[in-house]
């Protein structure tokens, strides 16, 4: 693909291979609040499975760059690979999603991220290890200033690229931020990553996150969007689930339900990233937070009709049409 100079949406963060088994004799076991599950199998044993379907090229970012272009933005994804034969088809699969990869950096005697999620009864379990690459971004986006960039999750070894990237947003202020943190970089705390999170713009977690976040266990999701805010960011979307999702500007508050779906979910990897890409690709294209709100579950819906967090995500036009046909339930409402 040849480079794009005029990048509206870039995304930073690790791609991976997904491998997804489908697991038929297995059982969950949770506890009295129906909170804390685990799954079983036999030990030692042989154990069948339904099917095995690989997906390339997916991440928490390069989904959200997939998600971003389907909805019409000019897309890209910053990013690390190895040398390996899984590292050309990340490659292969993004440019088939019209996602720019001049910024793909190929590091010799590394192995590209390779995933086992793990699939029973629409929910998955996900057996992650992440490659600790040469990670530097100042060097790879050169005079390329994206509209926006969108910043998800990267391996433990990474906090000084974090720091680059605050650098880099402290002078270039006209570009838009978002941010999605993946567990590790939950993990740091608030704290070690304060550039960040005083000059995002959007930021997204579920409602588990926000509590771990704030160091917090209460449940009560205006303390928790107030809580986040203060922190920085001057938009926080937390998503709760089949429970719906909230936005807060620090000032007003929505809450938005989830779209209804046309059929049991077939597997939920993914659903946050679409929801997060959308809400921010919708603000790209000039729609109000309410309106961005109401994309965002609309993507969700679909992705987890699909195995693979890439597969379901929608064109604009798709998305408005799914839009124009809610039912009227379908409707934020006013919190704050």
């Amino acid at each position: 693909m040849s480079e794009q100079k005029n990048i509206d949406f870039l995304a930073i963060g690790d791609i991976v291979v997904d491998a997804f088994i489908q697991l038929q004799d297995a059982r969950v076991h949770c506890d009295i609040n129906n909170d804390n599950c685990t799954i079983s199998m036999r030990f030692g044993d042989k154990i069948p499975y339904k099917n095995l379907k690989v997906v390339s090229g997916v991440g928490n970012s390069p989904n959200a760059a997939v998600s971003a272009a389907r909805l019409g933005l000019s897309s890209a994804v910053a990013t690390h690979i190895g040398d390996d034969q899984h590292g050309k088809d990340c490659i292969e699969s993004l440019r088939k999603n019209m996602v720019n990869t001049s910024f793909v950096q190929i590091q010799k005697g590394y192995d590209t991220n390779y995933h086992f999620v793990l699939s029973f009864e629409a929910e998955r379990t996900i057996l992650i290890k992440h490659a600790e690459f040469k990670y530097d971004f100042p060097s790879i986006i050169g005079n390329h200033v994206p509209k926006w960039i969108y910043f998800s999750s990267v391996a433990p070894n990474s906090l000084h690229y974090h720091e680059q990237i605050g650098d880099y947003l402290k002078k270039n202020k006209d570009v838009r931020f978002a941010f999605q943190p993946g567990t590790f970089q939950i993990s740091l705390g608030a704290e070690k990553l304060k550039d960040i999170y005083q000059r995002t713009e959007i930021f997204f977690c579920n409602r588990e996150e926000a509590q771990k976040i704030l160091s917090s266990n209460s449940s009560e999701i205006i303390e928790l969007l107030k809580g986040i805010h203060n922190l920085g960011p001057k938009i926080v979307c937390i998503t709760d689930g089949p429970d719906g999702a909230y936005a807060y500007d620090g000032t007003n508050a929505w809450f938005q339900p989830i779209y209804p779906d046309p059929k049991p979910p077939v597997e939920r990897t993914g659903a946050g990233d679409s929801f997060a890409s959308t809400f921010t690709s919708a603000l790209a294209l000039g729609l109000s937070i309410e309106q961005a709100l109401s994309w965002g579950p609309i993507n969700s819906m679909n992705v987890v009709q699909y195995i693979g967090a890439q597969e379901g995500l929608l064109t604009r036009k798709e998305l408005e049409e799914f839009l124009e046909n809610a039912p009227s339930s379908y409707k934020s409402k006013k919190i704050l």
